[in-house]
């Protein structure tokens, strides 16, 4: 037998704050705060609408590149995605397969397109194309569903700093989303861009020393193979799945399918991701920008949910929380259902007891290379993790019957609850500034994006149309406020659905699939004119969210469902209606 040593350390009671010291609190605030500062002070008083809008317009490509990825990888990406890693495996990368592509097809078509036009937002480019209806339409769908999704990307650091701090969720909420308000609106596009940056570094960094401290920390007998085997051996490290069941949430076919279609919505119609590589000085810097995020985006995803992975690999040698949301086991404890939660936990605890010495005899007997012993060791470790996985489930029972509305979800709690409990002082600050960066990074954009969509698109389109530039950059700044206290106001009333890497893309998928049939009919089908792709896009938004309610489908097919179903209502429309009149704006420049 293998010298097994003692446990590294048993948390003894989950009370987070305790963990915090004063290093920890100076290396968080001193990064969230100082760049936000840095950004204001650097981008105060933009000169133009132009440079609000977009930006510094000698933009280089790495700035874009970084700036695409803040976007997209918010603090949930930090929070939820580990989780994902930990309870699922790495199957979540999957939905990623079809992005390469996707920015390919973006970086070729979209892109020079919108250059070409020089427009501020990609509405714009549907009301030269198509109408005015249409482009409301196109706007509308844009604040719908960003104005959502900012929502929750507000609601996730919260969800930190409450945990750490011991703050009221509410009061957190509001701070965060206050910050992330006042550099937004002070500095614009610009100032978005600088910050995600040094956001973007910050990220960066912190996940290679959570990485490199979670190897240290596991047991000095196990190296990387054995930690590679026991996850893999667990379930956890399969990352593609051939199967043809379109009920499952993750497989490659709807990764590459639905994938394809998420990301070229996401990263060529939401004016998020759209107003990012606008701004790069040249069509060949904004081009490399997208390029960067074909090639890391992939690998990144894949890095972190190994992360998640080797973190349920750690479990398997510490004691972890039959419930990791631990303020919501605590509190229903010593309630109506407490005698049974705490009998479950301690059946928990001899079960996992007992699962270690399993995964140690599975482990010696592949180390003397018994291929039998280790394969009957193995079962045993599979029967007793889902003995294990039964208790949580009856847990999750427990406090549903303790109280309905109690949160049963605890997969983005993982992490945060590892970082806290195992890695060092100063260390811990950082990760915790690692995951609020990234959601003032990701919140950042969005409002950025809101505020200039509905200043663009709806006020000075609609309300205002002929004012001065300041005027524009006054309202772009108001109406970016008030998406900042919508966004907050969303957030205060938020609560877990699944996991919040989750949540995020549902919301997505359920609209980018007709926003992308109405830019692709834009772009390819240049006789379908503006009435015909918007009663085709109604219907069509109207069967995606009919499908999404009464359907069983894994969500990304929704992209590929709603991009169709507008494709082909708005060649019928057209063919019924006959109203198509080509623009100066068809086809790519």
């Amino acid at each position: 037998m293998q010298d097994w040593p003692q446990r590294l350390r048993a948390p003894d009671g989950f009370n987070h704050t305790l963990f915090m010291t004063a290093l920890d609190y100076l290396v968080l605030l001193s990064t969230i705060v100082g760049i936000a500062v840095y950004g204001v002070w650097r981008t105060r008083a933009p000169g133009s609408l132009n440079s609000y809008l977009r930006g510094d317009e000698a933009t280089g490509w790495g700035t874009i590149g970084l700036s695409v990825m803040a976007t997209q990888a918010s603090a949930i990406t930090f929070l939820s995605t580990p989780g994902q890693g930990y309870e699922s495996g790495i199957g979540f990368v999957q939905n990623y397969f079809g992005m390469p592509l996707a920015l390919i097809i973006i970086a070729a078509v979209f892109l020079p397109m919108y250059r070409r036009l020089k427009v501020y937002t990609a509405y714009e480019f549907l009301g030269r194309r198509f109408d005015a209806k249409t482009r409301l339409l196109g706007a509308g769908l844009f604040l719908l569903q960003r104005g959502l999704a900012a929502g929750v990307t507000s609601y996730a650091p919260a969800i930190i700093v409450s945990t750490v701090l011991g703050w009221p969720l509410q009061p957190t909420i509001l701070f965060s989303g206050i910050l992330v308000v006042l550099y937004t609106v002070s500095g614009g596009s610009e100032a978005v861009n600088l910050t995600q940056k040094y956001q973007m570094a910050v990220i960066l960094l912190g996940m290679v020393a959570a990485f490199v401290i979670l190897i240290l920390k596991m047991p000095h007998w196990l190296g990387f193979g054995d930690m590679l085997r026991v996850a893999g051996g667990m379930g956890k490290l399969k990352a593609v799945d051939f199967s043809l069941d379109y009920h499952r949430r993750y497989t490659l076919w709807s990764g590459v399918l639905g994938g394809v279609f998420l990301s070229l919505s996401y990263f060529g119609t939401d004016q998020s991701q759209v107003q990012r590589y606008l701004a790069g000085s040249s069509l060949r810097e904004s081009r490399l920008g997208l390029m960067f995020n074909a090639v890391l985006k992939i690998p990144m995803q894949f890095f972190i949910l190994l992360l998640g992975a080797l973190v349920f690999v750690f479990y398997q040698f510490e004691k972890p929380p039959i419930f990791f949301n631990q303020a919501v086991w605590q509190a229903h404890a010593h309630g109506k259902t407490g005698a049974e939660l705490r009998s479950l936990s301690r059946q928990f605890e001899v079960v996992h007891t007992e699962k270690e010495k399993r995964i140690r005899a599975w482990l010696d007997a592949r180390h003397l290379d018994d291929g039998p012993a280790a394969t009957a060791a193995r079962a045993k470790v599979l029967e007793a993790q889902e003995r294990s996985n039964k208790l949580i489930e009856q847990t999750k029972a427990a406090l549903t019957a303790s109280d309905p509305n109690a949160p049963t979800t605890d997969a983005d709690y993982v992490f945060i609850t590892f970082v806290l409990d195992y890695l060092p002082h100063g260390v811990i600050g950082l990760l915790i500034a690692v995951i609020f960066a990234a959601g003032l990074s990701s919140s950042s954009a969005e409002l950025n994006s809101l505020g200039s969509t509905t200043a663009v698109d709806i006020y000075k389109h609609v309300v205002r149309r002929q004012a001065s530039d300041g005027h524009y950059v006054a309202a772009s700044r108001w109406f970016t406020a008030l998406w900042g206290f919508i966004a907050v106001g969303f957030a205060l009333f938020a609560n877990l659905v699944e996991n919040l890497i989750q949540a995020v893309n549902i919301v997505g998928s359920v609209f980018y699939g007709v926003m992308l049939g109405i830019f692709l009919v834009a772009f390819f089908l240049k006789r379908v004119g503006g009435t015909a792709v918007f009663f085709g896009a109604l219907i069509a938004e109207a069967l995606v969210l009919t499908g999404y309610f009464t359907l069983n489908i894994g969500y990304l097919w929704y992209n590929l469902i709603g991009c169709a179903a507008c494709i082909l209502l708005s060649l019928a429309f057209e063919a019924a209606l006959g109203s198509g009149t080509p623009s100066a704006a068809d086809g790519p420049a």
